[in-house]
């Protein structure tokens, strides 16, 4: 384990340190508007094998920090506070020294964060349905959701699932970069949790999973955000609580929307995103789960669009010449 300095002052560059990489800066708490001393900042060098961890450093009690490494190329500095971590990226060629990272106190209790969109792509094979589930986060407030022991991040399993989820999490403030994380049991029948945490911005969770069969139904848990859901050409869906609000102008997917927070859907006829949007034809004697990469790019863009019904309030958005929509990592 490598040792951990505390950082007293803000000492100059040596001619020694001339040939080093010097990373300094200080650490700022956004809840308290103050400089946060104690917090762990540790330098990483990304490479293709992964993060390596060079130095680890406590801020001191002005917030400062300084780190020297004779290390060249792109790095990652992160601080560890109250039980999270945020990240900073230190490309070649931009400054290392004056880098601040803000971090915020952590909350059990949700505050200002709160999921606006939910959205849900259904694409189906023979004798099978692909599921890709992704729930947008907003935290307008200054401390970060997060409870470990309960789960800030909870959804509803479809029973078809038969328990088998992946879980991706996405903070695009800390690089866009997609964290695995497991979804754990609950008491709650079919209700499952995801130790993450949601900071101040936004903060994604993409989940996917296969059905056997052609029909699914799920609920959501939280009341006031609609589920809309997405169907590739050659894919129609339909349920008692789903409302056609028109099709995307990129792909051709039909959007459904359920405003109930509980939903059963039967799905007709076959289709993916991907090979709907590009003629088709790639996918003979394939399978769903070849093109996942792929139907992630496109959903993003179908995310993208979302937002912007929701900001409009048109049943459907769907201009000449109006741009697709999209959103950045």
């Amino acid at each position: 384990m490598r040792p951990v300095r505390t950082f007293h002052g803000d000492p100059g560059v040596t001619p020694l340190l001339a040939f080093l990489l010097v990373v300094s800066g200080s650490v700022f708490n956004e809840t308290t508007g103050k400089p946060q001393p104690g917090a762990t900042v540790t330098l990483y060098k990304l490479g293709q094998a992964g993060p390596e961890s060079l130095e680890s450093v406590k801020s001191g009690p002005d917030g400062g920090y300084q780190i020297n490494r004779d290390a060249s190329g792109p790095h990652l500095l992160q601080a560890a506070y109250d039980g999270v971590t945020y990240n900073a990226m230190l490309f070649p060629g931009r400054p290392t020294t004056g880098v601040q990272i803000k971090v915020y106190q952590t909350s059990r209790k949700p505050g200002q964060a709160r999921v606006e969109t939910h959205m849900v792509l259904v694409e189906s094979g023979p004798g099978e349905l692909a599921i890709s589930e992704s729930y947008l986060w907003q935290n307008d407030g200054k401390s970060t959701f997060y409870d470990p022991s309960g789960g800030a991040f909870r959804f509803v399993l479809p029973e078809a699932a038969a328990g088998k989820v992946k879980v991706q999490c996405t903070h695009p403030a800390g690089g866009g970069i997609p964290v695995e994380r497991a979804a754990e049991k609950t008491a709650v029948p079919g209700v499952y949790k995801v130790d993450f945490p949601v900071k101040p911005g936004e903060t994604r969770f993409d989940l996917s999973y296969t059905i056997q069969g052609t029909s699914f139904a799920g609920r959501s848990l939280y009341a006031g955000t609609p589920v809309r859901f997405v169907a590739p050409v050659g894919v129609t869906l339909k349920g008692d609580s789903l409302t056609t609000m028109g099709q995307h102008p990129e792909t051709q997917a039909t959007i459904y929307e359920s405003k109930s927070g509980v939903f059963e859907i039967t799905v007709e006829g076959q289709g993916t995103l991907s090979a709907g949007s590009e003629g088709g034809g790639e996918d003979e004697g394939g399978g769903i789960q070849q093109i996942r990469p792929r139907i992630y790019d496109r959903f993003h863009a179908i995310l993208g669009l979302t937002a912007l019904i929701l900001a409009l309030g048109f049943i459907l958005l769907y201009r000449k010449g109006a741009p697709a929509g999209g959103r950045a990592q």
